[in-house]
């Protein structure tokens, strides 16, 4: 099966996928950006159910109901922060996706979309970010089963340009 790849500009929280992909802080109770306008779209219950999850080291991921959301899973990630590159930036991102996907096709999640992990507020280059996105997921759905669509949502058209140039 061949799953189709693709970027769109929209609100991650309106998307009616089998799971979303939270960039979360390490504490997976909320926080700004993608991450808070997650928790704020899934409702209260959602701090709930992270707090039993005792947080998420960078580079790992766990998962959740999608509660109030379309999605029927939240997948919490931690990315990396910036730090110039040369600190294994790009394998902690790699990290993030690869077991976001791992944890979506476990649960039998057919659809997946991820906003730009990092590239936020921890400040990782959107153009480098995006290119380890792609090659990470690319990867990690050759030992998947069930992924038929992963969605890379964007916040922006420049993040969205970008992204579909990387995606080709």
């Amino acid at each position: 099966m061949k799953t189709r790849l693709h970027a769109i500009r929209a609100d991650i929280t309106g998307l009616s996928v089998d799971a979303v992909v939270n960039a979360a802080n390490s504490s997976l109770l909320g926080g700004g950006g993608v991450d808070g306008a997650i928790h704020r779209a899934a409702g209260p219950e959602l701090v709930h159910e992270c707090r039993l999850l005792g947080g998420c080291k960078t580079g790992d991921a766990k998962i959740t109901k999608g509660y109030r959301l379309p999605a029927r899973f939240i997948i919490h990630t931690v990315g990396p922060v910036w730090r110039g590159g040369v600190n294994g930036e790009a394998d902690l991102l790699a990290s993030c996706y690869r077991k976001s996907l791992m944890l979506a096709n476990e649960y039998g999640a057919r659809t997946v979309a991820f906003p730009s992990i990092s590239t936020g507020i921890y400040g990782y280059p959107i153009e480098r970010a995006a290119q380890v996105a792609v090659d990470a997921v690319r990867a990690a759905l050759e030992e998947t089963s069930v992924i038929a669509e992963v969605t890379f949502c964007c916040f922006s058209d420049e993040d969205l340009a970008i992204y579909r140039s990387v995606l080709g």
